[in-house]
Parts: structure tokens; C-alpha cells; sequence
């Protein structure tokens, strides 16, 4: 009888051992790692409640590639804290889009695409009479275009704030 427990004992050492270890392990990634790399970044309040805002129109006829005029204003410049959230109001009788050239995703607001903003839009398209708003939080120039009209494209330029 004591042969075959001496034989046991490292083996119940081992196993209660390993299972310590993966049950503190899952507990420093659930509870520590996941927190720290899923929390967004600090950003001033002010950065994320600016004083203005800023819109551009879809205005009517955008869906008409000869129209030259669509995204209005098509360039526009934006100072951190003062004016960096933008508001896109489709004007036109057509669905629209607001989507990232180069699939940007901020820091705070998430992907610059009302595509995959589809909670605050039904269908990710701007329908005739939506919005679409989006608050900047890092400095640098972003071009978009909508997606089913490939000839509308547009630049916002965000600037952090001078002293």
C-alpha cells in the first residue's frame, strides 16, 4: 500500500502544480491584460467634445459622376479641441457611403466608415436625410470616398491645437 502512494506523489504534485499555474495565468489575462490592451486611449475631454463642429454636405446629384461638386466642402481643415468633430448630412436623393481611403480606425471613434458603424446606422449607408458623425482625436490628413460612387472623394486635415 505505501509503494503505490509513494509512486502517486509526484504525479499529484505535478498535476495540482500545472493547474495553479494556467488558473493564474487565465486570471492575469482575463482580469489584467485584456483591461490594459482594450481600454482606450486618454484623450482631452476636449478633444472629444469639441467647441464646433464641422459639417460637409452630400449635396443633390452626388450619384451623378459629371456632377463635380459632392462631398461640400471636399477639403476641409480641422484644429483638435476646436472643430475635429465632422458631420456628413447626405442631402442627395441617393444612399451614400463615408468610408476611409486607407481604412483608418481612430484611437477613440474606431473605424472612419459608416460601414462598420452600422449601429448607429441601419444599413451602414448614409440614406437620404442621415448623418454620419465622426470625432477625430490624431492629428494627420485622412481621405474618403464613398463606396457605390467611387468619383466622390474628400479630405479632412486634422491639426493639433498651437499654443
Amino acid at each position: 500500500m505505501t509503494t503505490i502512494e509513494k509512486e502517486k506523489s509526484p504525479f499529484v504534485i505535478g498535476a495540482v502544480a500545472f493547474v495553479l499555474i494556467i488558473g493564474v495565468s487565465i486570471a492575469y489575462y482575463q482580469f489584467s491584460y485584456l483591461p490594459e490592451i482594450n481600454k482606450k486611449p486618454a484623450v482631452p475631454a476636449e478633444w472629444k467634445k469639441p467647441h464646433n463642429i464641422t459639417e460637409v454636405s452630400i449635396l443633390a446629384g452626388s450619384y451623378d459622376p459629371n456632377q463635380p461638386d459632392n462631398f461640400m466642402p471636399k477639403r476641409i481643415s480641422v484644429v483638435l479641441g476646436q472643430n475635429n468633430k465632422v458631420v456628413w448630412i447626405n442631402e442627395d436623393s441617393t444612399p451614400h457611403t463615408v468610408t476611409s481611403n486607407d481604412k483608418y480606425v481612430d484611437p477613440f471613434s474606431g473605424a472612419f466608415d459608416t460601414l462598420e458603424h452600422k449601429d448607429k446606422l441601419t444599413t451602414g449607408y448614409l440614406m437620404p436625410g442621415d448623418r454620419f458623425e465622426f470625432v477625430f482625436t490624431k492629428p494627420g490628413e485622412y481621405k474618403y470616398h464613398c463606396v457605390p460612387h467611387p468619383w466622390m472623394q474628400g479630405t479632412v486635415i486634422v491639426r493639433k491645437p498651437t499654443a
